[in-house]
């Protein structure tokens, strides 16, 4: 292991004030009216819900209950759309009605940029997605013509070397001002909210549902975007429950995640793209129950860049294989100079059980600083550390990576009123 003991400061230990959402977000609300109010039928009922929406723009579209299959939709700008308790607006499993118009949709190749998404959102400028219903992805069902589903491509993919082609969710892309409240999203055939170059994005009491063999379905990506807030989700998935990224595109700054609740995926993610910055994020509040990575931040040399001021406070993570998971090469082979750089990363409060415990820089040029406060894990496994400065609080880290003798934690007084079962479709 190769760490040293950063010189005691206040700094890196104090939650600045940056490291959040700068707006005031409050819980939003469902419409007092709405523009217009469809009802259930059989059929593909994409041409009349696109109707509704152009007849509604600057209104709310409602579903009351019951089903609607669709292909993809463009939700206008400052439009709601609202679903009704048991109302289901579901993708039609055709890769021809999601066709991006290459006619790569529902195949494999080098690019995987074939298909649409279901709800699609451009110049997302007061645009919502709200009610206690359900955006179905139909990842599992068979695809139009043939046996294979959206997901089983997706393992072939991978098998082949190759991406799939297969549709996305939610899709916002440019605006301002983009919220989803109380919806359920199951079963995408691949994320299912990309939040990309936003200025205002929230995400209150949604619940995203999907198996945890279902390859990259992550749960909520907010990229190249300012100023988010998740909150009170229930995320289980098979990927990324959140991951925060920065790509070409832009960087992502002043990020608020509180008061959350995940399970099956791969935990709290920051990354892989970094090159854009990453920087003033809080993370509190934060249950991780059988995630295969708890909070974790991942990049390489062909895609890394500055991550910075980010707050994990009042965390409890239980049945993760690595619970705290940091690096820098995420990617092996990956090759390149857009090194990762993490600073000014600091664990508050966070306590697991056992798991592999990873803080890696890049080299001795880019190291990793990492502040440890009342850090617990009872089970004392070793941290596995490489090119990694640390600086210990007040509060101890048990183990402590340093190497220093440390007792046997225990989680449960600090943990056992936090964890929550997941909603189950009612």
């Amino acid at each position: 292991m190769r760490y040293s003991i950063l010189a005691a400061t206040s700094l890196i230990l104090a939650a600045p004030a940056t490291a959040q959402d700068r707006r005031t977000v409050t819980e939003p609300r469902l419409p007092a009216t709405a523009c217009e109010t469809l009802t259930p039928k059989a059929g593909n009922r994409a041409a009349e819900l696109q109707a509704a929406l152009k007849r509604c723009a600057g209104q709310a579209v409602r579903l009351s209950a019951g089903r609607y299959d669709s292909g993809p939709l463009e939700l206008p700008m400052r439009t709601t759309l609202w679903l009704d308790r048991a109302a289901v607006l579901a993708a039609i499993p055709d890769p021809a009605l999601f066709d991006a118009g290459e006619r790569a949709c529902g195949k494999i190749d080098q690019r995987g940029k074939g298909c649409r998404p279901l709800l699609h959102i451009a110049d997302a400028t007061d645009v919502a997605i709200v009610g206690d219903g359900t955006v179905e992805g139909n990842g599992g069902q068979p695809m139009a013509g043939g046996s294979e589903t959206w997901w089983q491509l997706a393992r072939r993919a991978q098998v082949e070397k190759g991406n799939q082609n297969v549709p996305r969710l939610i899709v916002a892309d440019r605006g301002r001002n983009f919220t989803l409240y109380r919806v359920r999203l199951a079963n995408s055939p691949n994320f299912h909210v990309v939040a990309n170059r936003l200025q205002g994005f929230t995400a209150w009491g949604v619940i995203v549902d999907t198996p945890a063999d279902a390859r990259n379905t992550d749960g909520i990506d907010p990229g190249a975007s300012e100023d988010v807030t998740i909150t009170r989700t229930f995320i289980r998935t098979g990927d990324d429950n959140v991951a925060i990224k920065a790509g070409k595109t832009g960087g992502t700054r002043y990020v608020s995640i509180l008061d959350n609740h995940f399970y099956s995926g791969h935990g709290m993610s920051i990354g892989s793209e970094t090159n854009g910055g990453v920087a003033h994020v809080q993370v509190k509040g934060l249950t991780l129950d059988g995630t295969t990575s708890g909070l974790r931040i991942k990049s390489d040399a062909s895609r890394g860049g500055l991550v910075e001021d980010v707050h994990y406070e009042d965390v409890c993570i239980r049945g993760s294989k690595r619970p705290i998971d940091i690096y820098t090469a995420y990617d092996k082979e990956a090759r390149g100079d857009l090194i990762p750089v993490y600073r000014g990363i600091v664990l508050r409060r966070v306590y697991g059980d056992g798991g592999r415990l990873i803080a890696n820089g890049y080299d001795a040029a880019h190291t990793l600083d990492l502040a440890l406060d009342d850090v617990r894990f009872t089970t004392i496994p070793r941290w596995e550390t490489v090119h990694a400065r640390f600086l210990i609080g007040k509060g101890g880290a048990v183990p402590d990576p340093t190497g220093q003798a440390t007792e046997q934690a225990s989680i449960a007084a600090r943990c056992d009123a936090a964890w929550r079962t997941f909603p189950e479709k009612p």
